[in-house]
């Protein structure tokens, strides 16, 4: 990195191009982006493909707003963990359409995943092959995608997306009233470790989200 940074510096030009789309979304070229910016080296950028917008558009999904997540981690546990800590942000009141890549390999079993912490009736879609001859864009919920992938191993680069919440099932208030009940008659560890069993939300999260409430409360 310091390399290219000193010959940027020295008037030469470098193009970063990824074999993984567009740019940075799927690939660490944001590290030398924020490495030249920082050094006050002029940064421009030239739009190439973009599977997560393209998906977007072809889902019939609310397109605003949304979030790009990348890809989920691989491993189980670790992904679980990724799509609480988005249920938990729901929870607080974020309504927004998201948005993965996945492997072929592991959708079926990525979706069973947003089934379990998202809710097996959200509405998702499946976006394959964007723009190649074997496209594909599957509708359903959760479940029935995570149950048809399978049966029917895909192939190819795959985009997942699942719509926002529906409005009755969050708000901005609903984690702060479940703790907010539990911390009436519960230490704040326990009213935190109530309210994550109850909600399958992280605890750390949850006793984070506890203690912040308990100190407002005191100051108060």
């Amino acid at each position: 990195m310091p390399g290219l940074i000193e010959r940027l510096l020295a008037g030469q030009r470098i193009a970063l191009v990824s074999d993984a789309g567009m740019p940075l979304l799927s690939d660490p070229g944001y590290r030398l982006t924020r490495a030249a910016i920082e050094a006050g080296i002029t940064v421009t950028a030239v739009p190439g493909p973009n599977a997560a917008l393209t998906a977007l558009v072809l889902s019939g999904l609310a397109p605003h707003p949304f979030l790009f997540a990348g890809f989920p981690p691989p491993r189980a546990s670790a992904r679980r963990e990724s799509f609480a800590t988005l249920r938990a942000a729901e929870l607080s009141g974020l309504r927004a359409t998201l948005i993965w890549h996945e492997g072929p390999h592991r959708l079926s079993e990525m979706l069973g995943d947003v089934a379990t912490v998202f809710g097996d009736n959200r509405p998702a879609v499946v976006a394959r092959e964007l723009t190649k001859r074997f496209e594909e864009v599957r509708r359903g919920t959760a479940s029935e995608l995570a149950s048809f992938y399978a049966e029917h191993p895909p192939r190819g680069e795959i985009t997942v997306l699942i719509g926002p919440p529906d409005s009755e099932e969050t708000g901005p208030d609903d984690l702060d009233r479940q703790l907010g009940e539990a911390l009436s008659t519960h230490s704040v560890k326990d009213a935190a470790a109530l309210v994550a069993t109850a909600s399958g939300l992280p605890r750390k999260i949850v006793y984070a989200r506890a203690l912040e409430l308990s100190s407002a409360s005191k100051g108060n």
